[in-house]
């Protein structure tokens, strides 16, 4: 039963359920009346939904914001659902829900291996998504190890950008501390470590992922889009980190 239909004794729900309250999800679906009917019913479960037609959008979210868990088609258009969560599993950390028509073991290996966290088989029950992401999310490793409140009252002594936490908590100047992604943890370090020289991208790729050979260089950009935009949101301050053309990034100095 989807959200809005009668029950078998002809009464419909007198509330939503709201096990996905809070909850993040993007889902990434090409068939028009397969995503409206999945982002109405995530929403009506109480999951924050945001559909999007294609890997392109999904890149052009990412770019700009961020979610808990994409819900992935594996028969999308262009790129397909593989190549996308392998991107995905690369450069964010995020959860992975494919969707597929295909249910052989041998569909079911090759997505896991790519990075998905589940794999779920095509026509699905709302019912079966919900208990699955809510699941996933229990299951989702936080973004990073939380600090102390007090220690985020009070700007750092030294009154510089700083990694906190073994890196993974990024301070500003301002006392503003935001917990790093994995592949954001190794971009920042990787610029801190020479601050006001340029880095280049290749050793920035390999600084975000284990398989830099394999390593899509627009996910490079995604990252430092997306950070960019946490650090403005969520710090109030503007990263300071410089794209060079065809030098790739710097981490400007402070000034004296």
């Amino acid at each position: 039963m989807t959200a809005g239909q009668d029950d078998e004794h002809g009464k419909a729900p007198l509330t939503a359920g709201k096990e996905l309250q809070g909850l993040r999800v993007w889902v990434v679906e090409d068939d028009p009346e397969l995503l409206a009917l999945g982002v109405e019913d995530l929403r009506w479960r109480g999951a924050e939904v945001l559909g999007l037609a294609s890997a392109e959008a999904l890149y052009r979210a990412l770019a700009v914001g961020q979610c808990d868990i994409v819900v992935l088609d594996v028969g999308l258009p262009g790129e397909d659902g593989y190549a996308v969560a392998q991107h995905l599993r690369r450069s964010a950390d995020i959860g992975i829900v494919m969707l597929t028509g295909r249910g052989s073991t041998h569909e079911m290996a090759h997505g896991l291996s790519l990075g998905a966290d589940v794999y779920l088989v095509k026509p699905l029950d709302g019912d079966l998504l919900a208990a699955a992401l809510a699941s996933l999310r229990r299951r989702l490793r936080p973004a990073a190890p939380t600090v102390p409140v007090a220690h985020l009252a009070a700007p750092p002594a030294s009154g510089q950008w700083q990694l906190q936490a073994d890196g993974w908590n990024l301070g500003a100047p301002n006392g503003a501390v935001l917990a790093l992604t994995s592949a954001e943890r190794g971009f920042v370090r990787a610029l801190l470590a020479t601050p006001g020289q340029p880095v280049e991208r290749e050793a920035l790729i390999a600084a975000v992922t284990d398989q830099p050979w394999d390593f899509d260089p627009h996910r490079l950009e995604v990252l430092v889009h997306r950070l960019r935009a946490r650090v403005r949101n969520g710090m109030g301050m503007t990263l300071p980190v410089r794209a060079l053309r065809g030098a790739g990034y710097l981490w400007m100095r402070e000034a004296a």
